[in-house]
């Protein structure tokens, strides 16, 4: 914050609200994945605790399953967005070290190639000590609280029975302390986070061979898997699988996840910051198109809010509107000029009356009570949008088709781009909702008063009552649609009574004509009047928010530059580096004009300046020629008072530096028709 152009007066206080903005979007982000997995987790603390209880209790079915050496274990499904499952484990570990039991071990495939390294994670987990699994045979041993034990199940078995022996001499006082956290004799659960990824051997090697300890240790397996609980039976044959007590577990879609963080985080008043329509999209589709990361949603909702308070100058006003209201009057004459250059109130300006556009460029405390008037209205926007959003959802969602999508973050997005209701989309759904009946309109009717109902302000009480009044008439037509039925009813019998041809065909062609000439029903023009009521909510309050004065302040619309951020494109990152090293640096001595070349470069960079003017090979002993008079040229005449071998020794030891750096970078290799040339391996400008 700060740097360059983007100094100001108040970066300190912009930088404040960006961290306090931050800090409560990450609490409510931690606190909406805790109650997202509260129930998967109670589910898998349930079943630990059930399997457990057979051990204790020593049951039949206990019995059993040690005769049949049968592992506890419980299959959970987390999806493919791998990103998101160290969180969701570690979220795991947390609940569990807390209420079930203090033994868990957390094992990654790139830790335990083989079975070796296994034990030995998994005994340096548990046992809290470093397992050489490397010595030999007669040297097998670690030092444990002065205990040499051995690499092995038997040792994890000695270890467990000593401490729970500890457990049971404790004083009462303290056992019945740490009871009500942990269970007596608590199980070990060993939990494989990307089970996919084990090999086979080691998940075979480990099952059977805790099968034939389980009647000693109470061991429970938990396997994370990323694809389909199908990968178990993949992975293991019959005879391994049999040895699972297997029950399967499913995570929330990451799909629903997402939509649950974009509810809670952008549709919301609790946060002034939101997202425009273009950034939105480029996240969503990131997370549609790339890796199903909520995580990586929300760090790329954090560079959103980093970016957008480091770049907007105004974004001090991004808070709360009694704060905003505050901080307006301490709006400094140049924070005053960046008011009057946003585009928005540009546009505001020019459609007042002369006189007011002169005092609104004129008048620095005239403008700023015409900030806060328009900061309030801004909030104001935000808060009704966001119940009228809702409402439209409501309807849309109980659709057939989903012309406007069926997740609410489709129908977001849709109202940000442009006005929703000139497109297409927006005219079929009207028209499908013009054919709801009445128990589904009332259902949605009903929903409609609970949401405008419970929105702060006095703002939709009015459209609240207007509401009640439609379900009212719906209700009195419940009668009359009795009697329109007992009519229609009466009809048909006199349909029946003549049998003559002619007659029957009068009759028909005259209830034909009354068909085509039938007015409309007090239902169906009830219904219409709801449909253009709602139609009417639309239009008033989901405008586009880049039609709104100052929404620049509390909307962040730059997708370019949120592009540039999260979609890498290293080749080109790497060219301007090595090509414009001021272009990162930031150091006045590096600026160059048009392909000039400066001994104040990094060595690398002038090097590889250098070899793009080379082919296809590169003769070493031309290219050390070249950098020598390109860092001799200036260098000479200040250098110090040394010989001319010391400085070709110095030259030529950071010539070697930079073209084995050059080669690490993968942009030449050496060649095998000439040992004095490198071969060149890029091509093109980038």
């Amino acid at each position: 914050f700060g740097e360059g152009n983007n100094a100001s007066e108040d970066t300190e206080l912009r930088f404040a609200t960006c961290q306090s903005l931050w800090s409560q979007i990450k609490l409510e982000t931690e606190q909406i994945q805790e109650n997202l997995n509260k129930q998967l987790f109670d589910n898998l603390i349930s079943f630990l605790r059930q399997s457990h209880s057979e051990f204790q209790e020593k049951t039949t079915e206990w019995t059993y399953q040690m005769k049949s050496r049968e592992i506890p274990t419980a299959a959970l499904v987390l999806g493919v967005n791998v990103t998101d499952h160290d969180l969701t484990f570690r979220s795991l570990s947390e609940i569990l070290q807390n209420n079930f039991t203090p033994y868990i071990a957390l094992l990654e495939a790139k830790d335990c190639p083989g079975i070796k390294n296994l034990m030995q994670k998994l005994m340096r987990q548990l046992m809290n000590c470093y397992v050489d699994v490397d010595s030999l045979e007669d040297e097998d041993y670690v030092q444990v609280s002065q205990n040499r034990i051995r690499c092995s199940m038997t040792s994890i078995i000695n270890w467990y029975e000593s401490v729970t022996k500890k457990t049971d001499s404790e004083t009462p006082s303290k056992k019945r302390t740490s009871s009500s956290r942990h269970c007596q004799s608590p199980p070990v659960v060993v939990i494989f986070k990307d089970m996919e990824s084990f090999t086979t051997k080691v998940l075979q090697d480990f099952i059977v061979i805790s099968s034939q300890h389980i009647h000693e240790l109470p061991l429970v397996l938990i396997f994370g898997i990323a694809t389909s609980p199908m990968i178990i039976h993949s992975l293991l044959p019959h005879s391994v699988s049999s040895l699972l007590c297997i029950e399967l577990f499913q995570s929330l879609s990451c799909k629903e996840h997402l939509s649950t963080i974009i509810d809670k985080l952008l549709l919301t008043t609790q946060f002034p910051f939101k997202l425009g329509e273009k950034v939105l999209q480029v996240l969503i589709n990131i997370f549609l198109y790339h890796d199903f990361s909520v995580q990586n949603f929300i760090k790329g909702f954090q560079l959103c809010i980093v970016e957008h308070f480091y770049s907007q100058p105004l974004s001090v006003l991004c808070c709360q509107l009694a704060d905003a209201k505050k901080r307006v009057n301490s709006l400094s004459h140049e924070q005053c000029e960046n008011v009057r250059r946003l585009p928005s109130f540009r546009r505001y300006v020019e459609s007042q009356v002369s006189e007011k556009q002169i005092a609104l460029l004129t008048e620095d405390n005239f403008l700023k009570e015409v900030i806060q008037k328009l900061l309030e209205d801004l909030h104001f926007y935000n808060e009704n949008y966001v119940s009228v959003l809702r409402c439209l959802h409501v309807f849309t969602s109980s659709l057939p088709k989903y012309p406007l999508g069926k997740q609410i973050r489709e129908l977001h997005c849709a109202c940000l781009e442009h006005e929703v209701w000139e497109t297409e989309e927006y005219e079929s759904s009207l028209q499908l909702v013009r054919m709801l009946n009445k128990s589904d309109l009332v259902t949605i009717l009903q929903q409609c008063v609970e949401i405008l109902g419970s929105s702060s302000g006095n703002e939709f009480d009015k459209t609240v009552e207007k509401l009640k009044e439609f379900l009212t008439q719906f209700q009195k037509l419940e009668a009359e649609a009795f009697q329109e039925r007992d009519v229609s009813v009466s009809s048909q019998k006199e349909l029946q009574k003549k049998t003559d041809l002619y007659h029957l065909q009068k009759t028909l062609l005259e209830l034909k004509e009354s068909r085509r000439s039938k007015k409309l029903t007090k239902f169906e023009m009830l219904r219409f009047e709801v449909v253009d009521y709602i139609d009417s909510l639309v239009r008033n309050y989901l405008v586009p928010a880049d039609h709104k004065t100052l929404h620049e302040i509390m909307y962040f619309n730059t997708a370019s530059v949120l592009r540039g951020h999260l979609n890498a494109a290293p080749r080109i990152a790497l060219h301007t580096a090595l090509n414009n090293p001021y272009c990162y640096l930031k150091n006045q001595a590096l600026k160059s004009d048009g392909g000039s070349m400066s001994n104040k470069a990094p060595d690398i960079c002038i090097v590889y300046k250098l070899h793009l003017e080379c082919g296809r090979l590169i003769n070493l002993v031309d290219w050390l020629e070249a950098f020598s008079t390109v860092v001799m040229a200036v260098e000479g005449p200040n250098a110090d008072a040394a010989s001319s071998d010391q400085v070709d020794d110095t030259i030529h030891a950071r010539f070697i530096r930079a073209v084995s750096e050059l080669e690490l970078l993968g942009f030449i290799k050496p060649s095998k028709q000439k040992t004095d040339h490198v071969a060149r391996l890029t091509w093109g400008g980038c």
